[in-house]
């Protein structure tokens, strides 16, 4: 069996807030291979953002590793986190995070500056055709409805042919049409031999899913590995 795509070891994070040290993860170990689709469910509060922070190398973990491709990230510089990012993770956030002022076009071809994607134009344009998006092509995100923006963020996602797509609550403002669009598309890439870890409250989630975890304060029940070992 080869390697996983993403592999999380025994990963604890905590938070210092008024009462003393919070514990937003605990002892954290999942793995997810190529073409597999892993969906943790759980409520507000139980770390499932913190893990998907941890996960794409922008939070440090205090213990543990996080390794992609075998690579443990939190031993990169900064800056080599950054362009792994870039080359290799997708991301997908419930609050879009579009640049308010570029268009669709140029939103999408965003993370084409940091991972140096020569097709990145024609990449650009076949992600917004095939999302629905060609006659807003020319249009900034406050022109866009809710559905429309979510689709430009995954259009940015998947830009760069990424390895590993991270979504966080991904369908949670969005309408039945778009809602079942984007997990089609999530889908769709664990099936051309991606890996895919989402977090959210939407059932329907779960229901494409491959696999199925649940996290509750900071402790994670059911996620089977992809050897079928649960870790």
């Amino acid at each position: 069996m080869s390697a996983p795509i993403l592999e999380l070891r025994d990963v604890t994070r905590t938070y210092r807030g008024p009462a003393g040290r919070l514990m937003a993860l605990e002892r954290i170990s999942i793995a997810v291979g190529a073409g597999e689709f892993l969906a943790i469910q759980g409520p507000s509060g139980s770390g499932k953002t913190t893990l998907l922070l941890a996960a794409g190398g922008l939070l440090v973990p205090d213990e543990g590793q996080v390794l992609l491709d075998g690579g443990e990230i939190y031993r990169l510089s900064p800056d080599e986190r950054a362009e792994l990012r870039a080359r290799a993770i997708g991301f997908v956030f419930q609050q879009f995070h579009l640049i308010p002022y570029l268009s669709v076009l140029d939103n999408v071809l965003a993370p084409s500056l940091a991972a140096r994607n020569g097709d990145a134009e024609g990449r650009a344009l076949e992600l917004i055709r095939r999302l629905g998006l060609e006659p807003r092509l020319g249009h900034v995100p406050g022109e866009l409805s809710t559905g429309e923006k979510q689709r430009t963020a995954l259009a940015r996602a998947l830009l760069n042919h990424p390895r590993l797509l991270l979504a966080d609550e991904p369908t949670g403002n969005l309408d039945e049409a778009n809602r079942r669009l984007v997990l089609e598309e999530l889908a769709a890439f664990a099936q051309r031999g991606g890996a895919v870890l989402l977090v959210s409250h939407d059932p329907a989630a779960a229901a494409v899913a491959g696999r199925v975890a649940r996290l509750e304060r900071g402790r994670l029940a059911g996620a089977p590995a992809p050897d079928g070992t649960t870790r």
